[in-house]
């Protein structure tokens, strides 16, 4: 299916980048399409109001967030399939990501209606390129769950992934998150960027110890960690199957066996990865 995004003549769904701190990160682009579409819908139309008036958009404004979002979906593909060209924007940065409006962008595709994004600004991207850790492959992952026991069950599924890890976290949780990462992940390299675009961006780089005791607890975040490293990697993957193979009924120490005899790891080396995360659990 092939859906053109720029005929004039038919409705459009258009993602709008916004920036993410600094408003004069706004393109060109971003605010001629705003001020060109029949309505802009908004996380928050307070914030977003200081931004269009800025730019000098008068475009009619509504709010679309996540609270919001069941209702308003159809309302929205209503307008669209009637014909209207409509955007849709963050509170900063890119929309979609950690933000509201996959389901509309997915219903509005399904319905054959142009989606166009307008790119800009990123805070998970433009954290990575300053960052100093291996930029590919990486992976995003958004903001882990609020609730310890889910966010650690999160991160353990990670542990073994040897991409850098980009989480998004707010100044009120990130003490908690960072203890969880150096619980679950180790004591990696990591790099927190905070306030970034702002007078007071701040990057603090270090082990995930140091940038606990250095960072300051205030701003949005991006918090990016070192991927687990190769030598790590069998090894976590080797205790993971002792696990399974302990459940199927094999002993300890045939399941140690059988492991080592799978990844070509010496037992000394199993036993101790294994106890020592065992004895953190």
């Amino acid at each position: 299916m092939k859906i053109r995004s720029f005929d004039g003549e038919k409705a459009i769904l258009y993602l709008v980048a916004t920036p993410i701190g600094n408003l004069e990160d706004m393109t060109f682009r971003a605010v001629s399409v705003l001020k060109s579409v029949d309505k802009i819908y908004a996380e928050d139309t307070r914030t977003s109001k200081v931004l269009l008036s800025r730019f000098d958009i008068h475009t009619p404004l509504a709010s679309y967030h996540e609270f919001s979002q069941e209702t308003k979906e159809d309302k929205i593909l209503e307008e669209l399939q009637s014909g209207m060209k409509l955007a849709l924007i963050s509170d900063a940065g890119l929309p979609i990501i950690s933000d509201p409006g996959f389901k509309i962008v997915q219903k509005a595709i399904e319905h054959q209606i142009a989606v166009s994004p307008i790119p800009g600004a990123s805070a998970g991207i433009s954290a990575l390129i300053a960052s100093g850790l291996s930029p590919s492959p990486y992976l995003f992952c958004g903001f882990l769950d609020a609730k310890q026991t889910k966010r650690i069950q999160q991160l353990t599924k990670l542990k073994s992934i040897p991409y850098t890890l980009i989480f998004y976290e707010a100044p009120h949780r990130v003490k908690e998150t960072l203890e969880d990462i150096r619980t679950v992940l180790g004591n990696r390299k990591m790099v927190v960027g905070r306030e970034l675009t702002k007078s007071f961006e701040e990057f603090v780089r270090g082990t995930v110890e140091e940038v606990q005791r250095e960072l300051s607890c205030k701003g949005e975040m991006v918090l990016l960690v070192e991927g687990c490293a190769e030598e790590n990697l069998s090894l976590n993957q080797a205790t993971e199957r002792i696990d399974e193979l302990i459940a199927l009924g094999y002993s300890m120490s045939d399941a140690v066996r059988e492991v080592c005899e799978m990844f070509g790891i010496r037992k000394n080396e199993v036993y101790r990865s294994y106890l020592q995360i065992h004895h953190k659990e």
